[in-house]
């Protein structure tokens, strides 16, 4: 699951996470029923920020939600997923990116790669997905020839790069394919008149994903010898974080410029946590401040949710109200919480074996957000819950937003 934009479970809380994973699932059930199980492995998470600017626009509509049997990425537990053309779209953005992604891989010798019958069969894998992305894209009425043209040319675009090009001149047909799709979202959710404030905000998201991924991958491409924008152009990193400043600032005012029914998973998504993302790849980012004992500090749902993109109501989980958090941690109005579930006895040996394979065998050791130890049946969190990232809340936002107390 790749993707720049890779926000905090705790920091995101109960209400947006669980509409979070409902576009994430979405999308990858987009993809399983469209186009096959292997087409599954491309979801990421900047895809569904398609599918999230599609609801944001129309608002819950009739049929666009619907539960999802047990997944083992959720624990075996399930959810409430999106369906419907925003997460085809997303599905089909996805899939020509990722194919685009392959064959650059293939084009750089990476890895395994290198060994010509492995490249063979990536190259058809991924011209099977471009396939599939040309004919999910028709049936929303979205023209993937934008993305395979800008896909195209880029190869074109780097190999005339050089000290003293611009880095815009590279990350040109990345904006150009971001933009295409973030503004299709506009004509499906039948608010043409966002079409052209989405489009800037795509333009913008492009590039901010083309720079980081050049910053993040900057020290191992010169290990390996692979080809780097910021290498190529000799654009420093003071120069690379200037950019990626005024790209946040972009997206911020292109989305006050777009009508949404309700912009605040959008909000918190393309502000918020896309400025974590440039703070992570520029090494800004401190550790996680999460209150685990203390329910969800800083999350995004406390108090009452306000800004330009649609009004909310008061939300459950306010931290500085009297009683403490939910999770009982207190906050400054006291409160001790409920006292702690008494611990439960130990398994024996071979009951404590059988719980540690179905564990294993259902991914909860890895991907549950809690779950029972096999033999001391001891409260655990899955191995792949830990985030790196601040829980803090809106530490410097200077923007009205929805967040608690900004």
């Amino acid at each position: 699951m790749f993707g720049i934009v890779r926000p905090c479970a705790h920091r995101l809380g109960e209400r947006f996470r669980a509409d979070w994973t409902a576009h994430l699932c979405g999308l990858c059930l987009a993809l399983r029923r469209d186009h096959g199980q292997l087409a599954r492995i491309v979801t990421n998470y900047d895809g569904l920020l398609v599918s999230v600017l599609t609801e944001a626009q129309t608002g819950p509509l009739g049929g666009t939600r619907r539960t999802a049997g047990p997944c083992a990425l959720r624990g075996m537990r399930t959810a409430s997923v999106t369906q419907g053309e925003g997460a085809r779209l997303a599905a089909a953005v996805s899939l020509v990116l990722a194919s685009a992604k392959v064959r650059d891989h293939v084009a750089d010798r990476d890895g395994l790669l290198a060994r010509a019958p492995v490249a063979a069969a990536a190259r058809r894998i991924a011209a099977n997905w471009g396939r599939a992305g040309e004919r999910g894209g028709a049936a929303v009425g979205f023209d993937t020839g934008v993305l395979v043209d800008a896909v195209g040319r880029q190869p074109g675009v780097e190999a005339l790069a050089g000290p003293g090009t611009p880095v815009l001149t590279v990350t040109e047909p990345t904006e150009t394919a971001t933009a295409a799709a973030f503004a299709h979202t506009a004509l499906l959710a039948g608010r043409p008149e966002n079409a052209g404030p989405l489009a800037e905000a795509g333009r913008l998201f492009g590039r901010l994903a083309h720079l980081l991924d050049a910053v993040e991958d900057r020290e191992a491409d010169a290990l390996s010898g692979a080809w780097n924008p910021l290498t190529a152009t000799g654009t420093p990193l003071t120069e690379a974080r200037r950019l990626a400043d005024d790209a946040l600032h972009g997206i911020r005012l292109a989305l006050r410029e777009t009508g949404f029914h309700d912009g605040r998973l959008v909000h918190l998504l393309l502000v918020h946590e896309l400025r974590r993302s440039v703070d992570r790849a520029f090494g800004a980012a401190p550790g996680c401040a999460a209150g685990r004992h203390g329910g969800p500090r800083g999350s995004y749902d406390a108090g009452t949710q306000r800004g330009p993109y649609g009004a909310g109501a008061p939300l459950p989980g306010n931290p500085y109200a009297g009683g403490g958090s939910p999770g009982g941690g207190g906050g400054l109005g006291g409160g001790f919480g409920p006292p702690p579930e008494p611990v439960k006895g130990r398994r024996g040996f071979w009951a404590g074996c059988g719980m540690f394979f179905a564990l294993c065998c259902t991914c909860r050791m890895c991907c549950a957000e809690e779950y029972e130890g096999p033999w001391s049946r001891k409260k655990r969190e899955g191995c792949c819950r830990n985030c790196d990232c601040p829980c803090d809340g809106c530490d410097g936002c200077d923007c009205c937003c929805p967040c608690d107390g900004c």
